[in-house]
């Protein structure tokens, strides 16, 4: 009882503080962190779930059993490229898919619904047209959209195509090392957690804040961040929408133009 109300203590104290939903100036300000650190433009963050793997909860039958044979919930995260969680969803079924968590969410609605309050669309750094949305960018668990972009599928991939899937894993890659920081720094999460379903719930949301709380005061020790046990989920087949295609395609011929390529891109594919 101790555990779960100190959890709670700590998420109701510093979720407001250190996670709140950014503003239309702070997405514009975390694009501009990608685009220092990633260079991947207009890239509002990145997303990924993970498995925290815990004991059987009491008559819940399959529903926390995943592909991997072990019972867990998931961890949904969008993070940005200082590798602090800005949005996380915690407790969905183990058995789901990376993209079902994320259309049940309270963000992916938000994103679905236009409510994000997103920056208007831009234009790329060097061009002068046409005017890009700003996107989140995943793995292929996910489906296309006008504002998330997945990789390529890897079957007869084009130059330009495969140069697109690589500048994509360098700004998606920020949320795997988020991970793997909460979890070398909060060492229950390597562990299956011995906790009732609704306190490892809470465990797990005390150390997104307090994550983030202590990357704002100390920085980050990026040693080893991305070796954790956090399990990532099984791709699902999930189909793309038209607009979000034209999307990437642009991104894509972005990426191989004089504005938009990187000096040693086609040596690191």
């Amino acid at each position: 009882m101790i555990i779960r109300e100190t959890c709670v203590a700590i998420w109701d104290a510093l979720h407001a503080a250190v996670m709140a939903q950014p503003h239309k100036e702070q997405w514009k300000e975390i694009a501009d962190v990608f685009q220092k650190t990633c260079q991947f433009p207009n890239c509002a963050g990145a997303i990924d779930g993970k498995h925290i793997r815990i004991k059987k909860p009491v008559r819940s039958g399959s529903q926390y059993y995943n592909y991997k044979k072990y019972f867990s919930f998931i961890l949904f995260a969008m993070c940005d490229a200082n590798y602090s969680f800005r949005d996380i969803d915690v407790g969905s079924y183990g058995s789901r898919s990376d993209s079902a968590v994320f259309a049940h969410s309270e963000f992916g609605k938000m994103l679905q619904d236009k409510a994000l309050d997103l920056p208007e669309h831009t234009t790329l750094p060097g061009t002068t047209s046409p005017a890009m949305p700003f996107v989140f960018v995943g793995d292929e668990a996910f489906a296309l959209g006008e504002n998330l972009m997945r990789p390529y599928s890897s079957r007869g991939l084009s130059l330009a195509r495969r140069v697109f899937n690589y500048r994509l894993t360098r700004a998606r890659r920020v949320v795997e090392c988020a991970f793997g920081i909460l979890a070398n720094k909060w060492r229950f999460l390597h562990t299956p957690i011995h906790l009732k379903l609704e306190t490892a719930i809470s465990a797990v949301k005390a150390a997104c804040v307090l994550h983030n709380f202590v990357r704002a005061r100390d920085g980050y020790n990026f040693d080893d961040s991305l070796t954790h046990s956090l399990q990532s989920h099984r791709p699902s087949v999930v189909r793309g929408h038209r607009h979000g295609a034209a999307v990437r395609e642009q991104f894509t011929a972005y990426f191989m133009s004089p504005h938009g390529a990187l000096p040693w891109q086609l040596e690191a594919i």
